[in-house]
């Protein structure tokens, strides 16, 4: 953890020692007092003994100072606290996930990301094989899906679980929740897309995309909720999203043949 904060590698117990030094610091200013057996006894709110090498690592990557035998927290400890906490939550997700390395659309631009298969029920299907050994879901597929439910994000189609404290607005059209003035560009933008999407899909397969890409239910869900039998809805969502996999990128037709002839360039044919 602590090489993807400073960038280079030591001993795990020192890096454990100098989190911990850290945080005590950041706490409040401490006396230092020199021990034997190669060690720094640190006297303030709590009092613990250190390794030398701990501390000579601490200053050495600036964050702590000693001054009139008392150690500080230097300004640069604060933010190797928070790079410290992020670099540990990324150590979790991979140790208790499946992180693989993948490419999204962002703002329009493919970029590299870093997905977390077991973060989602489409993750879960992403992870089967077929018989073959095969992804059971193309990659294709899987980006389709993410598509839509960005897009579903970006509408603001979740359904609200508390209650709206905003006031109500003169332009709000009656019996209605919200008109469409009250909706950023953006979101508007997404509704149409994903409108397009359910339309490309059909009301046979758009359900269960919708259940397991937006509304995170797992095929179990979506077989008893629907009344399915058992393993039909990992068939089901499968179609679905190649058929939106196709809406997204569909099939480009081969070129038409042109046709030729050996007149001149003002010939016409004769009737």
């Amino acid at each position: 953890m602590i090489e993807a904060v400073t960038g280079r590698k030591s001993d795990p117990s020192l890096r454990k020692q100098l989190l911990r030094l850290v945080r005590q610091l950041a706490r409040g200013d401490c006396a230092i007092h020199h021990a034997a057996d190669g060690e720094a006894r640190l006297a303030g709110a709590e009092e613990r003994l250190y390794p030398q090498a701990v501390i000579a690592e601490a200053r050495s990557l600036g964050l702590v100072h000693l001054s009139g035998g008392r150690i500080a927290a230097s300004a640069e400890a604060s933010a190797f606290l928070r790079r410290a906490l992020v670099a540990g939550g990324e150590a979790f997700s991979e140790q208790h996930g499946e992180v693989v390395a993948a490419t999204a659309e962002v703002e329009g631009v493919r970029q590299p990301v870093r997905r977390n298969l077991q973060e989602s029920p489409l993750g879960a299907v992403a992870r089967l094989k077929d018989r073959d050994g095969r992804a059971f879901l193309p990659a294709e597929a899987v980006e389709a899906g993410e598509r839509l439910l960005a897009d579903f994000t970006r509408a603001q189609l979740q359904p609200r679980v508390t209650a709206s404290w905003e006031p109500r607005l003169s332009s709000r059209a009656k019996g209605h929740a919200g008109g469409q003035a009250e909706i950023a560009d953006s979101a508007i933008a997404a509704r149409d897309r994903f409108s397009r999407a359910m339309d490309a899909m059909g009301p046979e397969l758009s359900g269960v995309a919708v259940d397991v890409c937006c509304f995170s239910k797992g095929l179990e869900t979506v077989e008893r909720e629907r009344q399915w039998p058992a393993r039909s809805a990992k068939l089901m969502l499968r179609v679905a999203l190649l058929a939106l996999a196709r809406h997204y990128a569909p099939p480009q037709s081969p070129p038409r043949r042109r046709s030729h002839h050996w007149g001149a360039e003002d010939y016409r044919p004769a009737l």
